[in-house]
């Protein structure tokens, strides 16, 4: 064992919550809250029914010691597959929380795995539940920033957040540091190594991998809780990417996620932003509207251009994005599902939205999203938003009463506000040590 594991080893399955800031505690209840309203709006779109269909048809257990209920379903499967459910139909709205250093999202797996693993602790507390959240960003981030270091493409979410679900079941179900140390190889060896870039360019409902880096997370947990073992996870143990893990237990990653105002890719954000501060400032409606020019970063400048024929297509779509932003004052689930992939209104506007790329947004990137929009008139007057970085994280935050409202915003349409305001309640109060996870639990069960 190297010294880097042992350091990640006594983090994941010694730390308990007393020794992690309540600052990181509150952080992991709010992206938990945030997280869950996307589970909840995906739930009836056609990518989860399917995610959800296909677990019950392959991926059941014999045994209940290893079964859980899928989140707002209540089939019971095996845990892997109701981790991998719930974050197959979360990555297919486009409305979790990320971590801009690793281009990519960790919460999307997290809540699952905490849900289907939490069907097995009936007395967890709420501290040591968030500690478990904590835990899964903190492993998974790293791992993240390791990957991107050690290799040459560019790779989904589900390539490294399996690790961070490892760390939660390890620690959950009690493993020892070897059964922890296997567990990460086979999950780093497993691990969907998909190129986003293919997605970017063929927008469809693989999104960015993780429903399959929540399976592998939990299924190599499990195998090697049953004595399999797999090769070090070079991700972890390599020497040269050591000082990604060196301030683990000091720097809390959890703290610096951004939520996404909009379920859309969080390329497309600033350019969102810039619009949408014009408009505001100026009092515009979008009839006034004669052309829009958008400059960003080069992976912005890649996403989807024009009218979506899908959901997937309109969430990795910025001038659909934008248009939709600018006619309606705010892009919800009814834009990008159903009738709102044809709006006329949207479609007249769409090829007027120019995308360029420029060089001083791509030298900020990937720490930051930057974009700028020029908006001609009607008029005849032109009007510029200037550099603007995408709201949502720690350069441009938002308020915890804002993320709160956009959670509501989310899953009220789906449960009905009173199960909204509990689940809610739920969520928040874990920071209180009389909590329990299982307070959770018959909320987000049955439909």
């Amino acid at each position: 064992m190297t010294a880097t594991f042992d350091r990640v080893a006594e983090f994941a399955l010694s730390r308990s919550a007393g020794d992690m800031p309540e600052s990181a505690k509150e952080a992991a209840a709010l992206m938990m809250l945030d997280t869950m309203g996307i589970v909840i709006a995906s739930g009836p779109m056609e990518a989860g029914v399917i995610a959800r269909d296909t677990a019950a048809l392959l991926y059941g257990s014999t045994d209940p010691a290893y079964s859980a209920p899928m989140m707002f379903d209540g089939r019971s499967v095996s845990m892997a597959g109701a981790a991998y459910a719930a974050a197959t139909q979360t990555d297919n709205l486009d409305g979790h929380d990320g971590y801009n250093p690793t281009k990519g999202h960790i919460g999307v797996v997290v809540l699952p795995a905490l849900v289907s693993l939490g069907a097995h602790c009936p007395e967890l507390s709420g501290p040591e539940a968030l500690a478990a959240v904590v835990t899964g960003y903190e492993i998974a981030g790293r791992a993240g920033l390791s990957l991107h270091a050690s290799v040459s493409d560019y790779h989904t979410s589900g390539a490294w957040n399996a690790l961070g679900v490892v760390a939660m079941a390890s620690r959950l179900r009690g493993h020892t540091a070897e059964q922890f140390r296997q567990a990460l190889g086979i999950a780093e060896y497993h691990g969907p190594r998909s190129q986003m870039m293919r997605e970017i360019a063929n927008p469809t409902m693989l999104h960015d991998g993780s429903g399959w880096g929540a399976m592998v997370g939990i299924s190599s947990a499990i195998l090697a809780e049953r004595g399999f073992t797999g090769a070090p996870a070079i991700t972890i143990e390599a020497d040269e990417i050591a000082s990604h893990w060196l301030d683990l237990g000091q720097f809390w990653q959890v703290e610096h996620q951004y939520v996404k105002p909009y379920p859309i890719c969080r390329w497309a954000h600033a350019a969102i932003d810039g619009v949408r501060a014009v408009i505001l400032e100026h009092d515009l409606t979008h009839d006034q509207i004669q052309s829009i020019q958008i400059n960003s970063f080069h992976e912005a400048a890649c996403l989807f251009d024009g009218m979506p024929d899908t959901t997937s297509q309109a969430q990795y779509s910025l001038p659909f994005a934008v248009a939709v932003q600018a006619i309606y004052g705010r892009i919800g689930v009814e834009h990008i599902s159903g009738a709102g992939l044809s709006d006329p209104v949207v479609a007249d506007l769409v090829p007027r939205i120019r995308v360029s790329e420029v060089d001083r947004h791509n030298v900020r990137f990937p720490n930051g999203r930057w974009a700028d929009a020029s908006l001609k008139l009607t008029d005849g007057r032109v009007l510029e938003s200037g550099d603007i970085h995408a709201r949502g994280g720690p350069e441009a935050p938002i308020s915890r009463d804002e993320v709160i409202a956009k959670y509501t915003e989310f899953a009220a349409p789906v449960v009905g506000l009173n199960r909204a305001n509990a689940i809610r309640t739920a969520v928040l109060d874990w920071t209180d040590p009389a909590s329990r996870l299982s307070d959770l639990m018959p909320l987000v069960i049955d439909p």
